[in-house]
């Protein structure tokens, strides 16, 4: 942290600007909470001054789910989105849940199909491109939003409430010295600021930290999730269409699944789904999605098709157990940072604009109260009086259950979903981190995947360059290492090196030295912003920073 202190000394102090709310991430949480204050400031003919910043290279662009959305949320927050013009055009009309064996393909019955896994009224989007629009409505109401620029510093008044951000420098080589491009980053000083950087946010981890705001939760649990858009011969398109599947090629050990989704213009979205608890350090969740998709009941819809996109992203899945406490002095929580995820719907873009709503409408009424800097408490007693909570409560018991291993998991979901309806008397906990789930690479013999065809099944540096992403070659590494002993010492050792096998952009390599020692590559311009490592690494001595602007992938359409 001594960096940012230097640079102040020489070029300081950064310019500041000063807005009632700034919104950190331009994600459907972020963008919806800008929105609906917009909305009431001028419902009560009133200003308020609202900022949304942006990592990504334009809204959107870091934008990766699914994904299968419940209009819900968004209907609440804009009735009229559909004369609007909101990208949601094709309606859900088939769901198939499907158990794979290696050769195999079994349809679940509907009659045994909990309701969670239904999605009639739903819609297969592009999230990405529902952003995009969102970011139009909002700034359509006077929302200013600065994409490219990602908040890397919290900013504290003396009695330790938020003030706001400040956003990165710009033009700093390597070595964390200025260059000819230089540019000082700025502070953004909020009345409130609300943090809504996506799963395992870099600041949000700061937060709760500082604020202790999982004390009494459950560890948070996350997944990682890689995805694939397809264009498919038209004769096997079928827009609506949407498939899950469980089993091969995943042990029955490992929670995990896949999504096919078709969408208009003869497209389909196809991703993997595994969850970071998983044990053996030879499993690499890249391959595992790769191997799926040469099933026989699968490939039949690629072949002849194009790979068009790709990209990889965690996602917060411990449920309510796992909620931290979602407000502190002068901001809160919102979205996939806190981790509002329903896991058993495998949706979150409609809890992420739920949140957004409601931590909105509760930082109006307290500026309408001429506060600021203190907590919001109204936006928690908000939510727990919502629909949102009543969902995510029947949904808590599904991911631990899942977690149990395929067949129990399964059997006790279809228990706890059909037979309780999510009213068990029992809620289910977990007293561990993902990180701590690793066990010993002796225990276990490596995995022999299959190499990749290029026409069907992909290397993952041939995936990275059409996730378009692009970082500054000699900006400072944002993939930090507290130790840079650990790789070698630890991980290596004991894990055989997995950072190799769980990153799904190839950013971690275990090269020899000219003295024929291991050392630890870090190919930090490949990274997608997934957040695995941050999570997964069994020491926790890596961690993932902000990087320069701009930087990272740029997705179309995912």
């Amino acid at each position: 942290m001594t960096e940012p202190i230097n640079i102040l000394e020489q070029y300081g102090p950064r310019e500041a600007m000063e807005y009632d709310v700034v919104v950190v991430g331009g994600g459907p949480a972020g963008l919806a909470a800008a929105i609906r204050l917009k909305q009431m400031a001028a419902d009560k003919g009133q200003e308020v001054s609202v900022c949304v910043l942006e990592k990504g290279g334009e809204i959107g662009a870091h934008i990766l789910s699914g994904a299968v959305m419940d209009p819900r949320a968004l209907t609440e927050l804009i009735p009229n989105w559909k004369e609007l013009g909101a990208p949601l055009n094709t309606a859900v009309t088939e769901d198939r849940i499907l158990f794979l064996t290696e050769s195999k393909a079994y349809q679940t019955p509907g009659f045994v199909v909990p309701a969670c896994f239904e999605n009639h009224g739903n819609y297969v989007v592009s999230l990405g491109n529902v952003v995009r629009w969102m970011g139009q409505q909002a700034e359509a109401l006077g929302v200013e939003i600065f994409p490219g620029f990602p908040a890397a510093e919290i900013l504290y008044n003396e009695n330790g409430s938020v003030k706001g951000v400040a956003t990165g420098n710009m033009g700093v080589d390597r070595h964390g010295k200025p260059t000819a491009a230089f540019q000082l980053g700025m502070e953004l000083h909020a009345k409130y600021t609300m943090f809504a950087e996506g799963s395992r946010g870099h600041l949000g981890k700061q937060l709760m930290v500082k604020y202790d705001l999982n004390k009494g939760k459950d560890p948070q649990s996350y997944s990682i999730g890689i995805k694939e858009l397809w264009e498919i011969d038209p004769a096997k398109h079928k827009p609506g269409l949407v498939i899950h599947t469980t089993g091969w090629p995943l042990k029955s050990d490992t929670y995990g699944g896949s999504f096919l989704y078709h969408m208009e213009n003869n497209q389909v979205m196809v991703g993997y789904v595994i969850g970071l608890s998983y044990e053996n350090p030879y499993l690499s969740p890249y391959e595992e999605f790769q191997r799926y998709k040469t099933h026989p009941e699968i490939r039949t819809f690629f072949e002849g098709g194009k790979r068009i996109s790709y990209g990889a992203r965690a996602i917060t899945a411990g449920g309510l157990q796992a909620l931290p406490k979602l407000v502190f002095p002068g901001g809160a929580l919102i979205g996939c940072e806190a981790g509002f995820l329903n896991m058993s719907r495998i949706k979150g873009s409609h809890a992420a604009i739920k949140t957004g709503m409601l931590a909105a409408e509760s930082a109006f009424a307290a500026l309408g109260e001429q506060r600021q800097h203190d907590e919001l408490s109204t936006f928690p007693t908000a939510f727990e009086q919502s629909w949102l909570h009543e969902e995510l409560h029947v949904a808590r018991n599904v991911k631990p259950w899942l977690s149990k291993g395929l067949y129990l998991g399964s059997i006790m979901t279809a228990f706890d979903q059909l037979i309780l309806r999510g009213k068990a008397p029992w809620t289910l906990h977990r007293d561990y981190g993902d990180h701590e789930c690793l066990k010993p690479a002796a225990n276990y013999a490596p995995i022999a995947y299959p190499k990749p065809d290029g026409k069907l099944t992909f290397d993952r540096l041939s995936s990275v360059f059409i996730s378009n992403t692009n970082h500054a070659e000699d900006q400072p590494i944002h993939l930090t290492l507290k130790n840079d002993s650990i790789p070698v010492s630890v991980n290596l050792a004991q894990y055989a090196g997995p950072e190799s096998r769980y990153c799904p952009a190839g950013v971690y390599e275990y090269v020899k030295t000219d003295e024929g020692k291991d050392r630890l590559q870090i190919n930090a311009q490949n990274c997608v912003h997934c957040k695995t490592c941050d999570i997964k690494d069994p020491t926790q001595n890596i961690v993932w920073v902000t990087p320069e602007g701009g930087g990272g992938p740029n997705y179309p359409g995912m």
